[in-house]
């Protein structure tokens, strides 16, 4: 009996945890990488199913909308063997939606999605997961209206589009050549109602396309046309001397910022530092641009330095020589303003300090104060030789932000002020004119209000 005994167990506990396992009960997983549950005319959807214990045995999904359901991915996935279960633990599959090829209007409907599992559970038809998904289809294009009427731009200034659209949409703006300035919604009751600040960069010319862009949640495109008229502008070329006084007494400054290897001459530095580190700094720059307020904090023309001369203008084209050769060329993307040493420094209007870099400062604009205007708008004051505000602190139009210096490139004490909109430098004599200010940004958002209160 003995023997016996232990023959059946050697025959059923084998039988009995295959049986176990075999009927395990954790169904499957399912998850479907949906962002906007807005669907349009196209679109490739992606689904993730696991079974880590008895494997994938089966996916299908469908769109039912109106009584009428329509198969979009129907698949089997290869056993293991009867003992071993399914191969397949774990997959993603991209599936496309096209709702106007598969005869589906607009409207709301179901995606749904079942996946099935190698488990002996259910009459061997395994564990089952089931989701359901509401979502919107939606083939219509965003329309556009444009609201704001004639667009006068100079070549590296600025101007101001308000434009409305029929829908929510999750992008919008306006595109200037190669470059794209978001809308932002907020400003006025309607929502759909956008405002964009439009930068045309100094190297952009008369034949510059700019249209109206938006896109939809559910992906769909739209453009539309507007007025403008570009003026064409000549820059300044300057050319600046290189002494060995002046490297002798700058380069020093920057020896924690220069590569580190071969000796180098004083030029070869200086070259270094006003190409490579000037394009580093930018990056800098770009990054304090990056995520603007949707808040439009300023009021009136800007302020520029108290009782100022200037000393070098917007994309003035520099040569710079060397013991009578050229060694390099740069553009100047601000105004330099030259008063007493060390004078204090106004915030030219109102916003948040967006950087404020005074240790070790900004490379070639030394200690810099970045402050966000809101909108995309931001103005940048550097070479001070001291910075009495913090990132995140508010500042009113006149609020001191520092003195004025001779840090970073600078040859002699002053402020290097310059005007951004988004990563694009534009002219500052602009904001400076109130007379600009009116016809270009106050009456045209006038003129929006007015539309949007007869309406």
């Amino acid at each position: 009996m003995g023997l016996i005994a232990i023959g059946c167990l050697v025959i059923i506990l084998p039988v009995a945890w295959l049986f176990m396992v075999r009927l395990e009960g954790q169904p499957p997983t399912l998850e479907l990488d949906l962002v906007s549950p807005y669907i349009g005319t196209s679109q490739e959807l992606t689904i993730a199913v696991a079974d880590t214990k008895s494997g994938v045995r089966r996916l299908w999904i469908g769109l039912l909308k109106d009584g009428k359901e329509v198969v979009l991915h129907d698949s089997d996935f290869p056993s293991a063997g009867l003992l071993k279960g399914g191969s397949l633990k774990e997959t993603s599959i991209k599936f496309p939606v096209a709702p106007p090829k598969l005869g589906f209007s607009d409207g709301e409907a179901i995606l749904r999605m079942v996946v099935q599992d190698y488990s002996w559970r259910d009459w061997w038809k395994g564990n089952k997961t089931y989701l359901e998904k509401t979502v919107v289809i939606d083939t219509q294009r965003p329309e556009i209206e444009v609201l704001s009427r004639a667009h006068n731009i100079n070549q590296g200034g600025a101007g101001l589009v308000i434009f409305r659209t029929s829908e929510g949409c999750s992008q919008s703006g306006v595109q200037v050549g190669d470059k794209f300035f978001p809308g932002y919604g907020g400003f006025f009751a309607d929502p759909f109602v956008y405002v964009t600040f439009i930068a045309l960069g100094y190297q952009q010319g008369r034949d510059t396309d700019m249209r109206v862009r938006a896109v939809d949640q559910a992906g769909n495109s739209a453009e539309s046309s507007f007025y403008y008229h570009i003026r064409r502008k000549v820059f300044r070329k300057d050319k600046i001397n290189i002494s060995d006084g002046f490297l002798k007494r700058k380069i020093p400054e920057f020896s924690s910022q220069l590569s580190p290897g071969v000796s180098k001459s004083p030029v070869d530095k200086f070259l270094e530092i006003n190409r490579d580190l000037r394009r580093a700094n930018f990056q800098k720059i770009t990054a304090a641009c990056q995520n603007p307020d949707q808040k439009m904090h300023w009021q009136g023309r800007f302020l520029r330095l108290p009782k100022s001369a200037s000393r070098a203008q917007f994309a003035d084209h520099r040569t710079y020589l060397y013991k009578e050769k050229q060694i390099d060329q740069q553009v100047h993307l601000g105004i330099d303003l030259a008063s007493v040493a060390n004078s204090t420094v106004p915030a030219g209007n109102a916003g948040v300090v967006a950087l404020a870099s005074a240790s070790g400062g900004l490379g070639i604009y030394g200690k810099t104060v970045i402050l966000d205007h809101g909108y995309g708008l931001f103005s940048m004051y550097s070479h001070l030789s001291q910075i009495d505000v913090k990132a995140g602190d508010s500042v009113a139009r006149g609020d001191k932000l520092g003195l004025t210096g001779s840090t970073g490139m600078a040859g002699g004490d002053h402020l290097h002020f310059s005007v951004l909109i988004n990563d694009t430098f534009v002219n500052p004599v602009e904001w400076w004119d109130t007379k600009w200010i009116q016809n270009n940004v106050t009456s045209k958002i006038e003129w929006a209000q007015s539309l949007t209160r007869k309406e």
